[in-house]
């Protein structure tokens, strides 16, 4: 069994000749020492010189010993596309490896699976003396609202209903709603799948409407693919859907103006709510001014907040919001 000092090497060696331009005048042993270290490998220049000699027997590398410093290039003509996976490829696809898996057809995952194998394997063998096959375990992201588990979805429907959506294809499913597990048939044309937390929606439209509307993937039961194509709208834009504040669970925008207090306007100074907000300070509070998506989770977020935001406008907001809070401390007399 080869030894990890020898598999560090190999793998250092790689990632050189990756690093190799195609053409003159090449690339400097000391700048390779500088990208080496950039992603992790601690060589010394002397090292990168033996490597760079040692390279050039087997592969069609050239030296440009014209003048110092001298420069290693790929011999023109020659194919500098090698097969292996680099330490930031690595790190890429363990990273964004779980993020994929319901967004990407399940033929595609397959085909990808090799390589996720592959970078776990190659990041395992560099851990002992590359710091930075470690990052992996340094970085995490983390939900800014309380966690929720995803909800387990039926992985043929998830399959089938990307293949439709792949193919334009229309698909019929059995749809559950929320609330008492009653379920309809629907014929969907498949427009996007969008992941909005733990829960991945569908984007489509249904049997032959043209309003788009959002389906959650996990209250699908019995996918089957149609061979009939999905009749997509003209002006259908899936950025300018997402901005219209249709995963908001609303339409359209209105102007809040609100009383906040100092600890949540100093929140809102570094996440600010759009790009028009303003924040004038009055006494211990601050007037909020912001144009916002009217939507549930606008009302879920001014909720959240408590005491910490009066609405002052739009009156029927504020109205709503008082009988919201009304009824709950209606809720709370009982016990």
């Amino acid at each position: 069994m080869p030894r990890n000092s020898d598999l560090n090497a190999v793998s250092r060696q790689w990632e050189m000749l990756k690093l190799l331009p195609t053409k003159h005048p090449g690339i400097t042993s000391r700048q390779m020492q500088e990208q080496l270290h950039k992603i992790g490998y601690n060589v010394v220049k002397r090292t990168v010189e033996r490597d760079l000699q040692e390279l050039s027997n087997p592969f069609p590398i050239l030296c440009n010993d014209k003048g110092k410093p001298y420069g290693w290039y790929w011999n023109p003509g020659a194919s500098a596309n090698l097969p292996a996976i680099t330490l930031a490829e690595a790190l890429s696809l363990r990273l964004v490896e779980d993020m994929l898996k319901p967004l990407l057809p399940q033929a595609i995952l397959t085909s990808l699976q090799a390589h996720f194998n592959h970078a776990q394997a190659k990041l395992k063998t560099l851990q002992q003396d590359n710091a930075a096959a470690h990052w992996q375990d340094k970085v995490r992201q983390v939900p800014p609202a309380l966690p929720l588990l995803p909800p387990s979805i039926d992985e043929q429907v998830l399959d089938r209903v990307q293949q439709a959506l792949l193919y334009d294809q229309q698909v019929e499913i059995d749809y559950e709603t929320a609330h008492a597990g009653k379920s309809s048939r629907q014929t969907l044309h498949p427009l996007a799948l969008v992941q909005r937390g733990p829960i991945t929606y569908l984007v489509a439209t249904a049997f032959k409407y043209q309003d788009v509307r959002i389906y959650a993937l996990h209250r699908m039961r019995n996918a089957v693919v149609s061979d009939q194509p999905v009749n997509r709208p003209a002006d259908f834009n899936l950025d300018a859907y997402i901005a219209s504040g249709a995963f908001q669970f609303g339409e359209g925008t209105l102007q809040i103006k609100a009383w906040i207090s100092a600890d949540l306007a100093d929140y809102l100074r570094e996440t600010r709510l759009s790009d028009d907000q303003t924040l004038k300070a009055e006494d211990d509070a601050y007037q909020l001014t912001a144009t916002v998506s009217d939507s549930w989770q606008l009302r879920w977020w001014i909720r959240s907040q408590g005491a910490g935001i009066v609405v002052v406008e739009p009156i029927g907001l504020r109205e709503e919001i008082v009988n919201n809070l009304s009824s709950t401390l209606k809720c709370y007399d009982i016990f």
